[in-house]
């Protein structure tokens, strides 16, 4: 029925698009952009460095700078990047999580400069570091000192930032590494457990005051193409959070116990296959976040159409900008109480996914909590093993997949026809610029305001202190992202967490994996050694989930695989390389520096003389990319069109016998 008390419509969502490229001017360019276009708040997407803590100039930060985001590295950038925007009524999300205290640091600095008042500054940090063990790869350091990072950010902002968001804890990569509706439930949910209980034990907010804590804790999640199984999903998270924020955390207002959250609609569900297809699912996902008004999302940003081939263009991404705005001012949605309310269908879909992740968050906090399921890597193992079963399905064809498992029939595509390919490109002397730049910005500081800062940091990261007064001061002065991130790792150390691999199920074996085993074993035999597979993630990406899953199946068709995580150096995947005396070399790099890393490694490898060992690459590539690539010696390039990855290991033992042929 429609609203009972008055006619007015409830209020749309927040619309946002994820953007940021190449520079803060350029990405300040595109904000205003698509600020005057309708778009009611901003989603800042940082490159890898910035994620991970490093400088443009770092060794790591090679081919990455501006790829995937904007490259911010100290307070002139922030400047730069909300020029002319006015922060006081901005509602701004940052994408950022090991270095995000940093990064606040920075924004609410700026927002000093601009007078705001920090009682009205409305936005998001993400700020989710178990998620960054589990899926996406940009944390820093260990799991401890990082839930301190968390802890004071929330204790501080609760305290002077009363409207921000300190901590999305977010579900969203969860789900692109194989997690389950129930899964994805259960490890967000132990995760802000994990995170409410530090900042609790923590005594730095007075038990009173508990609750304005829970209230600013927001989630950030993921919407599948199931839409009715999305929007259950949504149902049962708010169940869920009600009830653990009354009965653990004793919050009796019920404002403070809503479950609020934002949400990115499956971006690695994009298919490069028939891309068109994407709008309609990137359509199906924005209804399961928006039908239902007692789950609806307070915040929504779609990806693009393109994204499986690369950059969104600014028309691309004002697509689907329209596409949010049709459906909250063209259609009725908005006029409606809640539509599903009283459906037992979706009644007993709700209730199943709360019993199963009430059973889950019982395992994991029985196991010590969700930093304790990271360590041990069973959260880690089990979302490897998940994958494994949802790509097993898609290859035989039991999850159908338009354009990539069926309908594989197409027309050419007009939208790709053109001289950019349908994708945004940075240009290479993007990243000279930063490094040039970012020396102009060290040389232009006073040095000793500099160094004060930073031994004021690096002596409160010995205490208890809270860190954001000292982080405060070293934005102010002109310090790095990266000499911030390098003092605290200085202190804290750095971590890598399990990979998940050795633990992991790869299910079943299919036909095509047999006759994968047969000629790994024939071939290992014929050497008088099982064949050796190092799997290698160069650069900054920290996307691992595809490499894992070569990996597990790699193992499973007979190969001995060498895999030690992300964000290596190519000097230290061509040291290894020599090191185990591998067969052959499979780089995997999403992030768009593939023109960069992947030469070096093999290059690297011609010197040490192991021309006979192969190099074969997977990610997001375009053709123009692949055949550049296979002129300097890479035996195969694989794209997310090479779905069947029993059939991509096939072709690695063709250029495996090539290569020694």
């Amino acid at each position: 029925m429609p609203f009972p008390s008055d006619d007015k419509p409830d209020r749309p969502w927040l619309m946002r698009t994820y953007a940021g490229h190449s520079s803060a001017g350029a990405s300040n360019t595109l904000y205003r952009r698509n600020l005057s276009k309708g778009q009611t708040g901003l989603s800042v997407a940082f490159d890898l460095p910035t994620q991970t803590g490093y400088d443009p100039d770092a060794e790591l930060a090679r081919g990455e700078v501006g790829k995937v985001g904007v490259p911010v590295s100290h307070i002139g950038d922030v400047r730069a990047l909300f020029d002319g925007i006015p922060m006081e009524q901005m509602n701004t999300s940052m994408t950022i999580n090991a270095p995000a205290m940093y990064l606040l640091a920075l924004y609410l600095s700026v927002a000093e400069e601009h007078d705001a008042d920090f009682a009205k500054l409305t936005g998001t940090t993400q700020n989710d570091i178990i998620k960054e063990y589990l899926s996406r790869g940009t944390y820093v350091f260990p799991p401890a000192p990082s839930m301190r990072l968390i802890t004071d950010m929330i204790a501080y902002t609760v305290a002077h930032v009363p409207k921000w968001n300190p901590i999305n804890v977010c579900s969203y990569h969860l789900q692109e590494a194989g997690a389950t509706p129930v899964q994805e439930v259960a490890f967000a949910l132990c995760t802000a457990i994990a995170v409410l209980d530090s900042v609790r034990d923590s005594g730095q907010v007075p038990e009173a005051e508990f609750g304005e804590v829970v209230a600013r804790i927001s989630f950030f999640v993921n919407a599948g193409v199931r839409f009715v199984e999305e929007m259950c999903k949504l149902r049962a998270f708010g169940r869920l959070w009600d009830e653990i924020t009354l009965e653990r955390y004793g919050v009796q207002n019920a404002k403070h116990r809503r479950f609020r959250y934002g949400v990115q609609v499956n971006s690695l569900g994009l298919t490069e296959a028939q891309p068109e297809n994407n709008v309609y699912r990137i359509l199906l996902e924005m209804l399961a976040v928006t039908m239902s008004k007692d789950a609806r999302a307070r915040a929504v940003q779609l990806p693009a159409w393109n994204e499986a081939l690369g950059l969104p263009r600014a028309w691309d991404q004002q697509w689907s900008l329209r596409m949010q705005q049709v459906l909250a001012f063209e259609s009725d949605l908005l006029e409606y109480e809640d539509l599903f309310e009283g459906s037992k269908v979706v009644e007993a879909k709700v209730g199943q996914i709360a019993a199963g992740a009430r059973a889950e968050i019982d395992r994991i906090l029985d196991m010590g909590g969700a930093v304790a399921a990271v360590e041990s890597g069973y959260l880690k193992s089990a979302l490897v093993s998940s994958l494994a079963m949802r790509r097993r399905r898609m290859e035989s064809g039991e999850d159908v997949v338009v354009g990539v498992n069926s309908y594989t029939e197409s027309e050419p595509n007009p939208l790709v026809g053109g001289s950019d390919g349908g994708i945004l490109t940075v240009d290479p002397a993007v990243e000279e610029s930063a490094k040039s730049a970012i020396r102009e910005w060290r040389a232009g500081r006073n040095a000793a305001d500099v160094d004060d800062a930073l031994t004021a940091l690096r002596d409160a990261a010995k205490t208890e202190e809270n860190l954001m007064a000292a982080s405060l001061r070293c934005a102010k002065v002109g310090v790095t992202v990266g000499e911030w991130s390098g003092v605290l790792r200085e202190v804290f150390g750095e971590y890598r967490p399990p990979t998940g691999v050795a633990g992991a199920s790869g299910g079943g074996h299919e036909g095509s994996l047999a006759e994968v085993q047969r000629r790994v074993r024939a071939l290992g035999d014929r050497l008088g050694r099982p064949l050796k597979f190092l799997v290698g993630k160069p650069g900054l990406d920290g996307h691992s989930n595809g490499a894992e899953q070569i990996a597990v199946r790699a193992r499973d068709a007979g190969f001995e695989v060498v895999y030690s995580g992300i964000r290596l150096t190519p000097a230290q995947i061509i040291a290894a390389a020599v090191e185990e005396d591998v067969d052959v070399v499979g780089l995997s790099v999403l992030s768009g520096s593939h023109m960069s890393v992947v030469p070096d490694v093999v290059e690297g490898l011609r010197r040490e003389g192991l021309d006979d060992v192969p190099v074969v690459v997977g990610g997001i590539i375009p053709e123009a990319d692949a055949a550049t690539l296979a002129r300097a010696g890479v035996a195969r390039v694989f794209t997310p069109k090479d779905f069947a990855i029993s059939d991509v290991l096939a072709e690695i033992v063709d250029a495996i016998e090539a290569a020694r042929a």
